[in-house]
C-alpha cells in the first residue's frame, strides 16, 4: 500500500483539490495517508492574551473540525488515515514523517494565500510565489487615489 503524506490547512480546499483529482470515486486507489493538519497561526498580539491550553484546545478542536471533513474522502475504497498535527518547522516535519512510515508521495495541499509565501514542507520544495493579486498597499492607496481625483474633476 503506498503511503502519502498530505498537508492541509483548509479541509474545504483541499476537499475540492481531491474530488479534481480523482473525481470518479471508483478511481482512488486505496492507500495510507498521513493527514498532516497545519493550524492556522495567531497573530502576536492575539497569542499574548490567549493561555497556551487554551490555543491548544483550539488547534484540537480545529483539527478535529478538518478530521470530520476529509475523513470520509480519504477512507474511501479501503485507504487507511493517519492524523497528526503540524507543529514546528515542516521540513523537518515531513522528513520525521517519511522516517517514520517510509512515506514516498509528499502532497502539499494547503490553500495558497494572498501576499503570503507558504513554508515549503520539503527541503527540495521551492517557497510558493506570491499571488498576482498582491500589490503594495501604496501602489493601491494611489490607484484609489486617482480614481477619486477622476470622480471628482466630473
Amino acid at each position: 500500500m503506498e503511503k502519502v503524506i498530505l498537508y492541509v490547512d483548509d479541509a474545504g480546499y483541499a476537499a475540492e483539490q481531491f474530488a479534481e483529482l480523482a473525481p470518479d470515486a471508483s478511481s482512488v486507489v486505496a492507500r495510507h495517508w498521513v493527514l498532516v493538519a497545519c493550524a492556522p497561526r495567531m497573530t502576536h498580539r492575539i497569542s499574548k492574551w490567549v493561555s497556551h491550553s487554551a490555543r491548544e484546545n483550539w488547534r484540537a478542536k480545529w483539527f478535529s473540525k478538518v478530521q470530520a471533513q476529509l475523513l470520509p474522502l480519504l477512507e474511501r475504497n479501503g485507504g487507511q488515515v493517519t492524523p497528526v498535527l503540524a507543529k514546528g518547522p515542516l521540513a523537518d516535519l515531513t522528513q520525521q514523517l517519511k522516517r517514520e512510515h517510509s512515506a514516498t508521495l509528499v502532497v502539499d495541499a494547503r490553500r495558497p494565500k494572498i501576499g503570503v509565501d507558504l513554508e515549503p514542507v520539503t527541503p527540495e520544495q521551492a517557497p510558493a510565489r506570491q499571488s498576482g493579486w498582491a500589490f503594495p498597499g501604496a501602489v493601491m492607496g494611489m490607484g484609489a487615489l486617482l480614481v477619486l481625483a477622476n470622480e471628482l474633476a466630473e
